[in-house]
């Protein structure tokens, strides 16, 4: 089998689903990218070196075999092309093909009564609702508003992002941690607005307040760090947080090793938020805003971690606060955040199942995975995907639910 897989350019949350491809399939995998990397991107330590990459072609340095290996490519999955014109021809062409995509209303689903934004949808999507064309859902909202729009029906199938899978022998997550006598947290990403890497700095200030042993290490750069900085230096909290400036992905990885908790505060702005995964690859507890495109698919509330409502700092603060007071009893989720990733959402896992429903769909069939990557994506309204997830609704992410008053 023939696969290309094409989008706008690869990056480190890509390149490991890709070499799983390639593992598997050599030769005949290929990653078309249809445009350079912004500046930008590069300067956050997005580049990538192409030419360690053998499956990578660049469409715009190689055009015409690009386009030919889209054309004649068993299975092509199309992400973010920036080219309709590339994805309308294979879509027409009738050979298999799947796409990829995060939400289409970040800012609210109020967008979709737009007359030009529908004309767009129509052209993009909605008009092969009736061919066998599949979504993979970047994100647990996506579907929802897919369905909003009557794309794709019935062929929403969950996916997202798949982080480098570090493994560890039974007990060694845990012994990895810092034994100080304190709690140490772990936030991590660009300090920009939709972040709120300040509630960080608020929540130390809180448990300073409350005599609780801790320490807050921020990893990233970006608008808001001069601010915080000196926020948490004028609170007297130079000994209880560390400002580590832009890091490079493996060294967050060896930092969350050492920490028992996660933050991730993002609002619902936020696609999927690949460093959850990195968390929770690293054995720390979660605490995540229900709002991001990856928890309700990740997160088991109580199971493997905890998710808070609506961007709401005091829920968040109310859980973190919990986890200290019970941390004896509440450490396991570190432990079943860790498993979830080794076992279900990681590259090698979804690589093999990508590969088995495309060749089901090969032969006219559409054969869901039981959970996890490619089982169906519920269609949830957003204003109710918290709720759904403390009443078990998702199936695959909270079977077991647990709160804290």
């Amino acid at each position: 089998m023939t696969f290309a897989f094409v989008s706008n350019y690869i990056n480190h949350h890509q390149i490991p689903l890709c070499n799983a491809l390639y593992r598997e399939l050599g030769k005949d995998f290929t990653f078309i990218q249809t445009m350079p990397m912004e500046e930008e991107r590069v300067a956050m330590g997005w580049g990538v070196d192409l030419a360690k990459l053998p499956y990578v072609k660049c469409l715009y340095r190689e055009e015409y075999d690009c386009l030919k290996i889209i054309a004649e490519s068993d299975v092509v999955l199309l992400g973010w092309t920036m080219r309709e014109d590339i994805a309308k021809s294979r879509l027409r062409s009738g050979r298999t093909t799947l796409r990829v995509s995060e939400r289409l209303y970040r800012e609210g689903q109020w967008k979709a009564v737009s007359p030009r934004g529908l004309l767009a949808k129509y052209q993009e999507h909605i008009r092969y609702r009736r061919r066998d064309v599949c979504m993979l859902c970047a994100g647990a909202y996506t579907a929802s508003d897919f369905h909003l729009i009557g794309a794709y029906p019935e062929k929403l199938f969950r996916w997202g992002y798949f982080t480098a899978l570090r493994t560890y022998a039974q007990g060694e997550p845990e012994e990895l941690k810092i034994k100080d006598g304190a709690l140490h947290l772990v936030w991590a990403g660009r300090f920009i607005p939709l972040k709120h890497p300040e509630y960080a700095v608020r929540l130390a200030k809180h448990l300073r307040q409350k005599g609780y042993k801790f320490h807050i290490h921020m990893l990233g750069d970006g608008e808001l760090e001069p601010s915080l900085r000196q926020d948490a230096a004028q609170a007297g909290l130079g000994d209880a947080i560390t400002f580590y400036g832009y890091t490079e992905p493996e060294k967050v990885r060896d930092v969350m090793e050492k920490c028992h908790i996660h933050l991730f505060t993002s609002n619902y702005l936020e696609g999927w938020g690949a460093v959850v995964n990195e968390g929770m690859n690293s054995g720390c507890v979660e605490v995540v805003n229900a709002q991001v495109g990856a928890a309700p698919y990740l997160i088991r509330h109580g199971v493997n971690g905890l998710v808070y409502p609506d961007d709401d700092y005091e829920r968040m603060e109310e859980m973190v606060e919990y986890l200290f007071d019970h941390w004896d009893e509440a450490k396991h989720m570190g432990r079943a955040a860790y498993e979830t990733i080794r076992d279900t959402w990681n590259a090698e896992h979804a690589a093999a199942e990508l590969l088995r429903f495309t060749r089901e769909l090969q032969k006219g069939r559409i054969v869901p995975a039981e959970s996890g990557p490619l089982s169906k994506a519920p269609v949830i309204r957003p204003g109710r995907m918290y709720q759904s997830m403390m009443n078990g609704e998702l199936k695959d992410s909270a079977a077991d639910a647990w709160s804290c008053k």
